[in-house]
């Protein structure tokens, strides 16, 4: 038996096509003693990174390549279903440059080419051919459709074509056999091409299934991508059950009386030679006028750390001046040596962008905030010696690998500072990075039971019987004894869960990536393909994948809650323009009191109910407390708090394993609280270097036996030589190794407990300014609103009707109260209440109903917004009922806008020449107001409440 390489396969990354999990491919290789196999996706290389490590953990060899759509005409055609189309083309890359000129082309494909779906064509072809093998694909493909044409002329002169624009012997005209009656006529007429140009063959099976027994399962997926239901039909191209993975006996006998075509797979097989470059940084470069980045970013530090100082916000009675400038100087040999000086440069730029630019930053987020030398450059807030926290949780010398700070930026402002990136570094070198959404069991239940035709009351009560739970899968459901019962009796129901859970957890489209962005040297498709996500590239490697080609990924995180205290801090600053809430104090006992009473709606990271309740059991007075607090209300940890909180007021006595140990315990009351305090009882008890307590750190969160059993034999050697009894080191260890599955990030924490005091304070010291933005930040949440609201009124705090002279675009503090934003009714847009405000701020108020509607009779004055203003009551401060203007606003904008359109024409009626506040006055009808209930409602109605 000969041997043979499949060389035109889907995996699950064709969305909604190919149904080969590339989890299982390998492994079905192996099963048919195949040594190789390739994957070729439709138009992208989602997939590659992932199947390639796939492939090599089985002792696969993998094949990288893309079945691409070739423009009928060129890229740039958009002309109907002619340019929609495309031809369809395997290439399979040989070598590196082969895949860089892949993934160049996969991404102009998306970039330039896009209409319909992402097309290269011709020109391309011929400038990034090199390091590839092109195949003809199946029967889309250009020459068998000239066949099926009936130009043969036209398919030869095509063969010959693509020959030359490959490099020798690197053009192959495949061949299929699916039993599909157009293949046969193609396979004859290419044969007879083959013998009169000398260009070979290659067979191939159009595999889009591992097992026969999955086609109906591809076919499930394909009808979900279609809208289409099963009993339509198969799929057009798949009506039989011929596209899986076939061994080389069943391709042998396909293919008798073909020379060479399967010889030639593993001929191309063998010419195919590309493997992935794992773990090498590939930096963007920051630009640096003077010196070295290094130099650069030490001047930096030290300017910092003199700002810093001037203004008091170095604590020197914790620790010395001289500790920060040790801590500094060590930091900076760090990252130095590991080569992030510009990593951290890119970084504080882009923060300082935000900064400069009123675009809120978070003090910190992630282990970053442990760096000493990211406070004193301004990327974060937080004083990491202050706070013990540690640098080697950020960035370890002994475990190399990238930093990452993640940045919470403005929720809405946030895209900015992105677009501030690509100006910076050329768009070209900045992409967004995929992520995929996944037929969950849920989601995946509901598809199938369309599909397959079954009745909604009977799906959704399938579907509803999967509990809503992180990662639950329909497999796990089943132990549900009522969701069993009807499995083992139903066939419907047995067919739904089979089909569903075959295709559970495949993804079922591509879309952007909340937070990563990618910075590179060179074009981002250099390194990787990109793909669109709407306006924007992304790459088409996930987050996992670009990390591990050792490319730079920067989280720019979108979170509600520093747009929040921006907005209330702006409210503040009308009333006290001194204000900041960097310079408020962290010790003020009525905010800690707050706190400590529960009062914590609005309070970032402390709303949920279990929440409040341990914090008038903790009764909170400082910033360390809030940090543990945070760190605690979580599954694992939280076994700790009633010890925490009896310790803390002396209910319980607390104790220390060893004296040494109370150092780093006493700030937690002597529980092991932090990642952190892991990682210094490590270097205190056995002599450990913190970079060195970190790995171990890892590997116990990890739970790796083979590590930990090693690193506990260190353990005890070390607490030995320093005169530790072994049972007592080894109840340590284990006391460390179960916790650390669940200690928290202490860096993460403070920096968040910093967020969580800012809130508190404004709450309880500016209400009125904090409510506002609360609000503000929930608008078309109406039971956040009303909650907001409520807690609002038990301060005192009136929240006074919309008004049309008074309200502004948000909710706003008026005399001590709060004005209802006129965003916050339903159908009232941007754009009319900006033009509203200008009106009114150009011109003055509006003296009654008939002035409002023709001062702004040029904007965007529509029916719809003004019925909510008056259901609102923003009318009422001129007189009149709201039933009147009700039962009259549509015929008088009629006539506002008859008159507007009669004036633009030049025909002027004989109100032309008055001013709008000269008007003559409208009668309005003699009629009673709405009862209450009734204006309440139209209210609710208008605003949600």
């Amino acid at each position: 038996m000969g041997s043979f390489t499949h060389l035109h396969l889907h995996s699950e990354y064709s969305l909604l096509d190919g149904a080969c999990r590339i989890s299982a491919l390998p492994k079905a290789a192996k099963q048919a003693g195949h040594t190789a196999v390739a994957l070729t996706d439709h138009g992208v290389l989602y997939g590659a990174v992932r199947f390639y490590k796939a492939c090599v953990a089985e002792g696969i060899k993998p094949i990288i390549g893309c079945e691409v759509y070739v423009a009928r005409r060129t890229r740039f055609d958009r002309d109907g279903k002619r340019d929609s189309s495309g031809y369809h083309l395997v290439l399979l890359v040989k070598n590196e440059e082969g895949y860089r000129n892949l993934i160049k082309m996969v991404s102009l494909g998306f970039t330039e080419g896009f209409y319909s779906r992402p097309r290269i064509d011709k020109d391309l072809l011929r400038k990034h051919s090199a390091g590839l093998v092109a195949l003809s694909a199946c029967v889309a493909g250009e020459i068998p459709q000239k066949i099926l044409e009936g130009d043969l002329a036209g398919a030869k002169a095509s063969a010959l074509e693509m020959r030359d624009i490959f490099e020798p012997d690197s053009f192959y005209l495949e061949i299929q056999n699916h039993g599909i009656p157009e293949e046969k006529t193609v396979r004859e007429a290419i044969r007879d091409i083959s013998l009169e140009t000398g260009i070979p063959m290659v067979a191939t099976n159009d595999v889009h299934y591992i097992r026969r027994a999955d086609s109906e399962m591809q076919a499930v997926l394909m009808c979900i991508q279609t809208g289409s239901v099963l009993s339509d039909g198969r799929p057009m191209g798949f009506e039989r059950d011929e596209f899986y993975y076939k061994s080389t006996v069943e391709m042998e006998q396909l293919f008798r009386g073909f020379e060479g075509a399967i010889e030639n797979t593993e001929k191309i097989e063998r010419m195919c030679d590309f493997s992935f470059s794992f773990g090498k940084f590939q930096l963007p470069v920051f630009p640096v006028e003077h010196g070295t980045p290094g130099e650069e970013l030490a001047r930096l530090s030290r300017l910092g750390f003199e700002r810093l100082k001037a203004e008091g916000r170095l604590d020197f009675s914790l620790h010395p001046e001289e500790a920060y400038l040790e801590r500094m100087s060590y930091e900076l040999s760090v990252i130095h040596e590991m080569g992030f000086d510009e990593y951290y440069l890119i970084v504080r730029d882009f923060v300082g962008y935000a900064k400069e630019n009123d675009i809120p930053v978070g003090p910190g987020r992630g282990s970053g905030a442990g760096s000493l030398v990211a406070f004193f450059v301004g990327i974060t807030d937080v004083d990491s010696l202050k706070y013990d926290l540690l640098f080697e949780r950020f960035l370890n010398p002994e475990r190399i690998s990238m930093p990452d700070f993640d940045i919470d930026f403005c929720y809405s402002r946030r895209d900015e500072v992105i677009e501030y990136v690509k100006r910076r570094y050329g768009v070209e070198h900045v992409a967004q990075i995929v992520t995929f959404g996944t037929l969950a069991a849920r989601a995946a239940v509901r598809d199938v039971g369309r599909v397959l035709g079954l009745s909604y009351k009977d799906v959704d009560e399938i579907a509803k019987s999967i509990p809503h739970a992180l990662g639950i899968t329909i497999r796990d459901a089943l132990a549900d004894k009522a969701l069993r019962e009807k499995y083992d009796s139903s066939e419907d129901v047995r067919r739904l869960l089979d089909i569903s859970m075959e295709i559970e957890g495949m993804p079922r489209h591509a879309s952007t990536h909340a937070a990563g962005v990618v910075i590179t040297e060179h074009p981002v498709s250099h390194y990787v393909p990109l793909a669109l996500g709407g306006d924007t590239a992304v790459t088409q490697y996930d987050m996992d994948a670009v990390s591990e080609l050792g490319l730079v990924k920067f989280d720019f995180l979108g979170l509600r809650y520093l747009t929040i205290l921006k907005d209330a801090e702006r409210e503040v600053k009308e009333s006290d323009p001194s204000f900041s809430l960097e310079k408020i104090p962290l010790d003020d006992e009525k905010t800690y009191k707050m706190l400590s009473e529960g009062d914590t709606s609005g309070v970032f990271q402390l709303e949920s109910g279990g929440m409040r309740q341990m914090l008038t059991q903790l009764l909170p007075s400082s910033l360390e407390e809030i940090t543990a607090a945070i760190a605690l209300y979580r599954p694992g940890p939280m076994d700790s708090i009633p010890t925490f909180i009896a310790r803390k007021h002396g209910k319980e006595k607390v104790t220390y394993d060893l004296p040494v140990m109370k150092d780093i315990l006493s700030v937690t009351n002597g529980c092991i609280v932090y990642q952190e305090q892991v990682m210094q009882i490590f270097r205190a008890l056995a002599g450990y270097s913190l970079a060195r307590a970190d790995l171990v750190r890892r590997a116990m969160s990890k739970k790796k036996a083979d590590v930990l059993e090693a690193e506990r034999e260190r353990f005890l050697s070390g607490c030995a030589q320093n005169g530790i009894e072994e049972a007592l080191a080894g109840k340590i260890f284990d006391d460390m190794a179960s916790f650390a599955n669940y200690a928290f990030n202490k860096s993460h924490a403070t920096a968040y407990a910093v967020t969580t005091y800012r809130t508190a304070y404004l709450k309880k010291h500016h209400p009125a300014a904090y409510f506002c933005a609360l609000l503000t930040s929930v608008l078309g949440s109406a039971p956040k609103i009303a909650e907001y609201i409520g807690d609002a009124h038990r301060r005192g705090i009136r929240v006074l009707p919309p008004d049309i002279n008074e309200s502004r675009m948000h909710f706003h503090v008026h005399n001590g109260n709060i004005r209802f934003g006129l965003l916050a009714l339903k159908n009232v847009g941007v754009r009319f209440v900006e033009q509203l405000i200008a009106e009114r701020e150009a011109n003055g108020v509006f003296t009654s109903f008939e002035s409002f509607l023709s001062r702004m009779a040029d904007g965007e004055l529509g029916k719809r917004q003004v019925e909510a203003l008056i259901k609102s009551g923003a009318f009422d401060s001129f007189g009149l009922f709201r039933s009147q203007l009700l039962a009259t606003y549509e015929e008088l904008i009629d006539t506002v806008l008859n008159k507007k359109r009669g004036n633009v024409a030049g025909q002027l009626d004989i109100f032309s020449t008055l001013l709008p506040d000269t008007q003559e006055e409208h009668t309005y009808p003699d009629i009673p107001e709405f009862s209450t209930r009734e204006l309440l409602l139209l209210e609710k109605e208008s605003s949600g409440m």
